[in-house]
This record gives structure tokens, sequence and C-alpha cells, in this order.
């Protein structure tokens, strides 16, 4: 299903590489002259953050040395390579050398074009006399870069435009060999993405780069490097243990590696899942799933509110911009493991299905802020504030696949999404905006698990919800609040101190802090004590008894009930700040 879809998205991509090619970062061109001599060795890579980010260029792919080399120096490409297999330097420099001259005569040997022959002079010329390489290196100044790295090579002849793999005769004769250099020896078979009958079979895939904290050279989705994996008879002839043809086999990884490339719009990090999407046919979505989950940039600060403002939009009318509400979408999560690639999820579901569980999330993480929070909250932001020092690196393991599969498939957030917010709120002694918009939307979906909608919490502080712990978070907020007007300036409350255990075993501390609060109270004007005795009386009628201990959930709703409750005593000030201006402004 996965490879098939792949498959599709090849098919109907107008701007991916068709057979025989593939975009690959290149860092140099080298210039010829028509005799082979070099006139010039240009960096073609662009500069960002201090260094040099290679060009993506289309390249001929004459085998999956394309995108990983074996450790057999023999798998040259075609008219472009790394320095140690165009120079011949390094370990098995002389063999790699030989390997990318044989490629020319092999692939261009009845071939009569100026660029392919100045390539072949001057890899001979080279083969002949070694030492002119590193004359060559500092005659360029990039002798230091060389020395650093294995740069990736392209020749161009000097006044051409192009480079000498797409000179029109070059491409040609190249394209014209792609069949019946692929048939020779190719095993026959039946391939299980495409059901074609008899048809070449891919001996190895293609490897898949871009996974984060995958190998950088790339890895497998489907590959066997033991015998317990492998069918009986079938040991050197891997393309027959998953038989899939040539074709399927290089749409579905140039698919991937396409959708997986730095810069690509449709590929989000979800903790450590590469996750990637894509629909049957042009749609909306493919380009709002990195808006709305992922984080804006700072030269457009409001592309992630305006996406998800465009989504209710779409949910509300049943009406997308583009591509019909009915159009296929397909999310896939990928993680590295080892030198294969692990599938964390796959979910396939009309548009408008998608789009409405994606605004579900939304509205559960939904929870009263401040000005200076924003509207929308990335999925990083709100997985970064459960690990320690809010690093990404410090994201619970697996915690971030579980929770797209969650938000995808309409399902209840991972018990792992609670315990790190509570645990993070305990250790910190804070609620954030993001830990709270966590447990608010925990909280919910296992609300309506239970099949209990009057548990739910709506985003706003909420006087009549009978949750003890809940009314229990308020009422510490209450008497922090009280200790902050009576004693202005103070270093520390008794958020600092008590939290913890508050929330954890409310019986070993309310006593205590409830005693201190009648010292706090004297300081007060007679009327602001007053007020703050009956909201204490109001949220208390719903306590029967101080619990001894607060499990997870209850421990959850505390922190919402404190979150709450801070939130509204800033509302109410700013509001009555807000009256008291315009009050001011009015004429006599």
């Amino acid at each position: 299903m996965i490879l098939q879809a792949l498959g599709r998205y090849y098919e109907r991509a107008e701007n991916l590489p068709r057979e025989g090619w593939v975009r690959r970062g290149v860092d140099y061109m080298i210039v010829l002259d028509e005799q082979g001599q070099c006139v010039g060795l240009e960096p073609i890579g662009e500069r960002q953050n201090g260094r040099t980010v290679p060009s993506e260029t289309l390249v001929t792919a004459i085998g999956k040395q394309a995108m990983k080399h074996t450790n057999s120096g023999k798998d040259a490409n075609l008219l472009w390579d790394n320095a140690s297999f165009v120079f011949g330097t390094g370990n098995k420099g002389k063999v790699k050398l030989a390997s990318f001259l044989d490629a020319l005569t092999t692939w261009f040997a009845g071939v009569n074009d100026l660029g392919v022959e100045a390539v072949r002079t001057f890899c001979l010329n080279l083969q002949s006399n070694p030492e002119s390489v590193s004359a060559l290196s500092e005659r360029f100044h990039v002798k230091e870069d060389f020395e650093k790295r294995d740069p990736v090579l392209v020749f161009r002849l000097v006044g051409d435009v192009e480079y000498v793999h797409m000179r029109p005769a070059v491409r040609h004769a190249y394209e014209g060999m792609l069949p019946s250099s692929s048939s020779d020896g190719a095993l026959q078979g039946n391939c299980l993405v495409t059901g074609e009958i008899g048809v070449r079979l891919a001996p190895n895939e293609s490897v898949i780069k871009g996974v984060w904290g995958g190998q950088q050279a790339g890895c497998n989705i489907v590959s066997f490097n033991a015998r317990a994996f492998e069918s009986y008879g079938k040991r050197n002839r891997n393309g027959e243990n998953a038989p899939i043809s040539l074709r399927a086999s290089f749409a579905y990884t140039t698919a991937l590696n396409h959708l997986l490339a730095k810069g690509s719009r449709q590929r989000i990090q979800v903790g450590d899942a590469s996750t990637v999407f894509w629909a049957e046919a042009p749609h909306e979505l493919e380009g709002a799933l990195a808006d709305l989950f992922g984080e804006s940039p700072k030269d457009d600060p409001d592309r992630g509110t305006d996406a998800l403002r465009a989504l209710y939009r779409a949910v509300e009318t049943g009406r997308f911009a583009l591509g019909g509400d009915d159009t296929r979408f397909y999310v896939l999560g990928l993680a590295p493991n080892a030198a294969r690639i692990a599938v964390r999820f796959w979910e396939t579901a009309p548009a408008i299905e998608l789009a409405r569980r994606i605004k579900r999330h939304f509205d559960d993480i939904a929870v009263a802020r401040s000005p200076r929070d924003p509207e929308h909250l990335s999925l990083f932001r709100l997985l970064a504030a459960t690990a320690v020092q809010g690093k990404a690196d410090n994201i619970p393991p697996n915690l971030g696949g579980e929770v797209m599969r969650a938000i995808l498939e309409a399902l209840p957030y991972p018990a792992t999404l609670l315990n790190a917010a509570v645990q993070r709120c305990r250790a910190e002694q804070q609620v954030s905006y993001p830990r709270a918009a966590a447990i608010k939307g925990w909280l919910n979906r296992d609300a309506r698990r239970r099949h209990l909608p009057q548990e739910e919490f709506p985003p706003m502080l909420d006087p009549d919800h009978q949750s003890a712990a809940y009314r229990l978070g308020r009422l510490f907020a209450v008497l922090e609040k009280i200790q902050e007007e009576a004693s202005p300036g103070l270093n520390a409350t008794i958020r600092d101190r008590y939290y913890g255990a508050a929330s954890a075993t409310p019986v070993a501390v309310f006593t205590t802090l409830l005693r201190l609060k009648n010292h706090h109270l004297g300081k007060l004007n007679p009327g602001r004590a007053t007020q703050m005795e009956k909201l204490i009386g109001e949220i208390m009628a719903g306590v029967e008894d101080f619990p001894r201990h607060l499990n997870l959930p209850d421990q959850g709703r505390f922190a919402l009930g404190y979150y709450h409750q801070r939130q509204a005593f800033f509302t109410r000030r700013a509001a009555e700040a807000t009256e008291t201006e315009s009050t001011q402004g009015e004429p006599v």
C-alpha cells in the first residue's frame, strides 16, 4: 500500500526525474576546453548560515551508486562523481579512476561528442600523471576543502551553458542505452507493487536519504542482510526475496527521496519520526500540513495561524481552495533503525476527514493564553515543552510518532504525553502554556474515550467543573495570588516550594497553606480580602476533603485548574485596565 501510493505520486508529479536520472547535491564544476585541459574549477553550491550547501542537480543514474557507493571502488558514476573517482585520490584512488573511465567507455564507446572526449582526455591525463592533481587543486585554491571531504563534481565544456551529461547528443545516447543496459542479466519475475508479470526486477533498492537520525549515506526500506530473512535458494538473488520491478523501485524511491529532501514543503520532523505527506491529486493540504504542525518561519510568523484559520474554514464549508474533499490523502512517518528505516505510522483518509481530525486536535489543545503566547501551537513546541530543558533531543522516544498517529486516527493521546507534561510541571514548578495545552488535550480525549463529555474542559476557566483535583489547582492559584498581593516583589512564592507536594499529596500541604493564608489576608485591604475569601469559599464548596494522593490524570487536572485560575486573574486585570483607560478618555 505504501509503495503503491508513492509510485502513484511519482507518476503524477511533473518535477521528479525520470528513469535513469536522479537529483544530487553537486559541489564543484570542472570547466574543460576541447583538448581536455582544465580551465576552471568553480564552486556551485550556495552559502547558507556560514556553510556551503551543494546545488541540487539532475545527473545520470546508472546504478545504486548514484545514491551510495560500495567499498569496492569499482562502481563509478557516469560523467559525475566524488573527487576521489574523478581525480583518483584517496583509498583505492587508482581503481576508482579506472572505474570512472570504464563507465565512459561502456556507455559512450561509439559516441562522437566533444564534451565526452574532453572528459575522457582529462581523466586519462590524470591517470598517467597523478601528481598533477595536487597542482590542480592548489591552482584553483580548493586543496584545503578537498582534503576535508570528498566533494561531488560535474563537467562543463568551455563555452557551453549545460553540463556535459546534459548536452543533447550525450543525453540522447545515454537514454537510448538505458533499456538494453538494464535488461542485461536482470532477473525476471512478478512485481509485488504493480502486479506486472514477467518484468525485470530490481536487484537492490536505491537508498533513502533524509530520514532524521539515519545513516548519512542512506538507508533502505526493503533489504536483507541475514540468511534468516531470505527465501530458500535465493541467497545470491536478492531481487527475488521481495520482487519489485526496476520501474516501480525507481518510482517509489525517487518519490520518497523527493518528499524527504531538505526544504521540502511536504515533510516535517515530529520527534524522531520524519513525516511526509501527499495526496493522490494536487491538494491544498499538501502544503498546509507543514504550516499546521511545524514552526512558523521568522520572516512570516503568522503562517501557522493563517493555515489554521484556513483549515477551520475548509472544515466548516466542506471545500478546499485546491482539490476535492474526497481526495485520498497519505501520511507516512519514518524513523531510523540502523541501516534500515522503520515505519512509525501510516495513515490514509479522505482529505475532509483528515482535516476534521486535525481540527479536533487543535480544538482539544486550545487553552487560555497570554497575548505573548502564539495562537497557533506547533507540534514541535507542544512536544518540546514535555522534554528536559525544552530540547528536541530530550523528547521521550517514540512520543512524537505516537502523538501524530493519535491525531491522524482520532485516537486518545498516549499516556506518555500526560506523564511527561505533568513531570515537567512538577520538576520546574511551572505550568506553561504548551504544557497546559498538552494536559487539556489528553484529558479531553480520555473523557471522550470513556464517554464522559461532562468531564471535558473548555479553553477558559470552568468554575462549575466538579473535579476535586481541578478545584484544588484553582485553590492553589488563589492562595499564591493572595501571597503575591500581600507581599509584592517576592523572589519566590508558595509555588516554588509547595507545587510538587500540593499536586501529588494535597492533604500534606493545604492545611498549612490555608493557615498561612490568614496572615496574608490581613495585609490586604478589607474589600480585596473579602473578595478573595468569597472566591476560596466558592472553590471549596466542591471539595469535601483533601485527598491523600492524586493519580496521574488528577495531577493533570490540578495543573490545568492552577493554569486556568492564573489566566483568569490576568485576563480580569487586563480587562479592568482597558476599562479604566476607556473611562479616563471619555469627555467630561
